[in-house]
């Protein structure tokens, strides 16, 4: 008999397909979203939980990037589709060496000239962060003049003939509409595409049978795992993933499908796990 999906999807997310490293990407373009200015104050250290962190020489530097940082984060969506990255925090920790620029043209600073300056260069902290709101708004001026639009969702300008939204924006809404129609073929797979149809609004047949061709493969990946281990999860998981699959997979509904269905679907070994250990 097949376990009662009632149950919420838990901890399963859609996982990303991208193998690119976005920090690498960030600290690479550095220089080129935020000026020569700032870049040589700053440096991207990590991104976590939707958050780019990054490292500053003072807390003076900090305290003006962080009035910047729509500015920052608008730039980078501008220049790459990374959806993931939310905010920006600062916090004041050592630069790279390779960033930093030798302060006296062919020679290393003494300690003491070291030290006045990088203490000249904390009091500009605020001229350089005038200097590269200046030079966004600049480049906001001029795009907008060349027939450039904001994005309906973050604000951040497209080119002319684009689409509403920003990539950034575009590829956000995507995984929203996939999380959410993987959301509803786990709990209510007997739903369909007609179903989940009148659920998300404007979702086209090749999209929902690519995210149906995507989870399944997910799930039964899951199922393989833990055949392969010989045992189950200790909330045995396991057996809503199947209940879900069998369902997906067949189209049938739960009605309909008797247990030599699902020993069919999943195969005599996954079944055996699933259903015949005794408690």
């Amino acid at each position: 008999m097949l376990t009662p999906l009632s149950r919420a999807l838990g901890q399963w997310r859609p996982q990303s397909a991208s193998t690119d490293d976005p920090l690498r990407r960030v600290a690479e373009a550095w220089p080129h979203v935020v000026g020569a200015d700032v870049a040589h104050q700053s440096q991207p250290l990590q991104i976590t939980g939707g958050t780019l962190v990054v490292v500053t020489r003072s807390s003076a530097w900090s305290e003006q990037l962080s009035f910047l940082g729509e500015q920052i984060l608008a730039s980078l969506r501008e220049r790459f589709g990374l959806s993931e990255l939310e905010r920006l925090r600062f916090r004041v920790g050592k630069i790279a060496a390779r960033e930093r620029l030798r302060l006296v043209r062919g020679k290393t600073a003494g300690p003491r000239r070291r030290r006045q300056t990088q203490s000249a260069r904390s009091e500009s902290a605020q001229e350089a962060a005038e200097r590269f709101r200046d030079a966004v708004a600049r480049a906001r001026r001029a795009k907008a003049g060349a027939g450039w639009k904001e994005c309906g969702r973050c604000a951040s300008l497209i080119p002319p003939g684009e689409r509403a939204t920003c990539a950034s924006c575009a590829i956000a809404f995507a995984q929203e509409r996939e999380r959410l129609v993987a959301r509803l073929l786990f709990e209510v797979p007997w739903l369909g595409f007609t179903g989940i149809c009148a659920l998300v609004d404007g979702l086209a047949r090749d999209e929902y049978e690519e995210i149906r061709s995507r989870l399944l493969a997910r799930w039964w990946e899951t199922l393989v795992r833990a055949q392969r281990a010989g045992r189950l999860s200790a909330d045995h998981r396991e057996r809503l993933v199947a209940s879900s699959y069998v369902i997906v997979k067949s189209g049938l509904e739960p009605e309909r499908i008797a247990p030599a269905t699902v020993r069919n679907v999943l195969g005599d070994e996954i079944f055996g796990l699933l259903y015949d250990v005794r408690e």
